[in-house]
Formats: C-alpha cells, structure tokens, sequence
C-alpha cells in the first residue's frame, strides 16, 4: 500500500532493549470528495509511522516534508484510563520517497531510505549537470 502525506512533527529515533533503531513518524493524508448535495467534504487522516531500515534518514524527515510511503497499514484501539476509547492507525513503512517540502529539504540527498540518488546527466561537452528534477 502508498500513501502520501506530510509530516505533522520531526521524526524521531527510539532504541530498543535489544539494540535495535526505529525511526517514528506521523504523516497526515488529505483527501476530499463531493457529497450527495454536492458540498466539497476534505478529510485528513493522521498515521502513526514506523522505519526500521535506516535510522539515519530521521535527519531528512522533519516536519512538513512531503512523502510517498510503502508499507502496511494496521489499526489499534484501546480505553484510556479515563475510560474514553481511543484509535489510531499505524503505518509499518519499508520505503520512502521524498519530495521535499520541509524545514531540511537539503537533508533529502541523504537518500538513506532506500530511494536512489539522482544521476548526473551527460551534456555535449561531457560534464556533469545535476538534474534539476525533484524526483
């Protein structure tokens, strides 16, 4: 499953007993539609992200950055201690692509999370030029 979205706050990287890095994450996706009466209805749906891969693009992944992720999608409910019920949805993620947008878009050529380095084109006089594309 993809999903894109932007980062509603700075990653951050958690250690585990075992040693293990997870970078956490939370994206919101927008989408709208059209109801019966034809109002413009917009959702916002906020996912709970989890990168196990690569700690170090934690850097690159700071709020506002726009991102298209793979992974699998899981829900989980519980009762708070106040007894009020609560649900999120989480987002197991093994790619990430970038497409800039945040406070450190210059972090994002660190492409440590799986998604290639741009390639530099040849021009006639073969020297390299950066490709000025996004993506």
């Amino acid at each position: 499953m993809n999903i894109i979205g932007r980062l509603t706050r700075d990653a951050e990287v958690n250690t585990l007993p075992s040693e293990k890095q997870v970078v956490r994450f939370s994206v919101a996706v927008n989408d709208s539609y059209r109801n019966k009466q034809g109002e413009q209805v917009k959702l916002t749906e906020y996912f709970n992200c989890a990168y196990w891969l690569a700690p170090k693009v934690a850097k690159a992944l700071t709020k506002g950055t726009l991102v298209e992720l793979t992974g699998r999608v899981s829900a989980s409910a519980w009762l708070g201690r106040d007894g009020e019920a609560h649900a999120s949805l989480n987002f197991h993620t093994s790619n990430i692509r970038f497409f800039g947008g945040g406070r450190n878009s210059e972090a994002v050529a660190d492409r440590s999370a799986g998604t290639p380095k741009p390639s530099a084109k040849k021009t006639k006089d073969n020297s390299a030029a950066e490709d000025d594309l996004p993506f």
